[in-house]
């Protein structure tokens, strides 16, 4: 029998649409609409840097041009009823729904980082587990910097934390607190059961373990569209990518899925898993709007750098951990989507302190992608892009260093 087959505009498409971003960049984005978008994407990975603006919101602005921070704020910290935060590969908001689902992930990372803090040298740190529980039981939330005052770190640096703040972040990764906000980007603790409605914690019951795999992998495929059992695995990072090996053998003899050959960007054929139909559907998607977006280098399409070069053929490594001397672009560089295609990364800056660029949304390079030209026309769409970034974070104007367009490398 003769697999199905994607070619590459048709796969690039169906993986766009499936993460938001083959329509319009418009619509409401607060209360129920941004829940909706969320729960859509599956998650939003939370980051601290904040070069032009912080990785979530961004995430979320790119979709939604009149989002603004303070909804997504309201929706996180005033009614505890529609989102969590947890772990997915990195710390995300997830719906509320999501939550039960979450219990298979606090009993793994309850085994896991008992392990793996003791050898991180956090002497003392399950000792403090029954202090900081009472503590917030009796005082309310806490952040880290609330306990543990007359601790000592260790020399490792700002990760490098005390005993209670590793009791704290123990205590959340494996389900016995909550995450209730932030201040200053700083972590508020409570207990779950005071956060969490009753009927999604684990003393009301589990879903079976199998159960929640089945769920983990079927939710990672709507949301990619067409993937790999690894893909899947890394999607939620809770399922190990032999059980979803596994889900994918079953799958497959229960008809719930079928083989396709897609075509990568560099014309190589690459073997995935996708619902049937699903090329059919995929040839019945409309074109991408032709306007060129700043995208995070933290968005859900971007997450996978192997997957997203593969369809796009953009190879992209952040590197804000890499001493400055070596790198090859940029601190925090902001790659560029133009209707399917990435076409560009640029290096900007929202200068929010004292000095001649403040109020300034400032582009200090832009490198076009080998084989794109930098027209007047792609100038105009991504003056137009910064324009709507530079009301979005609240600056005054956007400026350009003198040597700002660079030379593919």
């Amino acid at each position: 029998m003769a697999v199905a087959r994607l070619d590459n505009r048709a796969a690039r498409r169906l993986f766009m649409d499936r993460h938001a971003l083959l329509e319009q960049p418009s619509g409401p984005a607060k209360g129920d609409a941004l829940l909706d978008l969320i729960t859509r994407l599956g998650f939003v990975q939370l980051d601290s840097i904040n070069t032009v603006a912080r990785a979530h919101d961004m995430i979320l602005f790119s979709r939604r041009p009149s989002y603004r921070p303070a909804a997504l704020k309201r929706l996180y910290e005033q009614d505890h009823q529609h989102l969590f935060e947890h772990w997915t590969h990195d710390a995300a908001v997830l719906p509320m729904e999501f939550y039960p689902h979450w219990h298979l992930r606090f009993q793994r990372d309850a085994e896991v980082l008992r392990k793996r803090y003791r050898n991180w040298r956090r002497d003392g740190y399950e000792a403090k587990f029954q202090h900081v529980l009472d503590h917030i039981r009796e005082h309310g939330p806490v952040s880290s910097s609330d306990v543990g005052k007359d601790e000592r770190k260790g020399s490792g640096g700002w990760w490098d934390w005390h005993p209670s703040k590793t009791a704290l972040e123990y205590l959340w990764r494996s389900g016995a607190l909550a995450v209730v906000g932030r201040s200053g980007f700083q972590k508020r603790y409570d207990l779950s059961e005071r956060v969490i409605d009753t009927r999604h914690l684990p003393a009301q019951g589990s879903p079976a373990p199998q159960d929640t795999l089945d769920w983990l992998c079927n939710a990672a495929l709507d949301r990619l569209g067409f993937a790999t059992s690894g893909e899947l695995a890394a999607f939620w990072a809770t399922a190990s990518p032999a059980e979803c090996a596994t889900w994918c053998k079953q799958a497959l003899a229960d008809g719930q899925i079928e083989p396709v050959d897609i075509t990568l960007a560099d014309g190589r054929s690459r073997r995935v898993f996708a619902r049937p139909g699903t090329v059919e559907q995929a040839a019945a998607l409309p074109p991408p709007p032709g306007r060129l977006r700043v995208l995070s280098p933290f968005d859900p399409a971007l997450r996978d750098r192997k997957r997203a070069e593969g369809l796009f053929g953009f190879h992209y490594r952040i590197e804000v951990f890499t001493p400055a001397e070596k790198r090859r672009y940029g601190y925090y560089v902001f790659p560029l989507m133009e209707g399917d295609r990435l076409v560009g990364r640029i290096d900007m800056k929202a200068h929010r302190q004292t000095g001649d660029l403040a109020g300034s949304l400032h582009v200090t390079a832009l490198w076009p992608e080998r084989g794109v030209k930098w027209s007047p026309a792609r100038q105009n769409r991504l003056e137009a892009e910064l324009e709507r970034v530079r009301r979005f974070v609240d600056m005054e104007r956007v400026t350009f260093a003198n040597d700002w367009q660079r030379n593919p490398l």
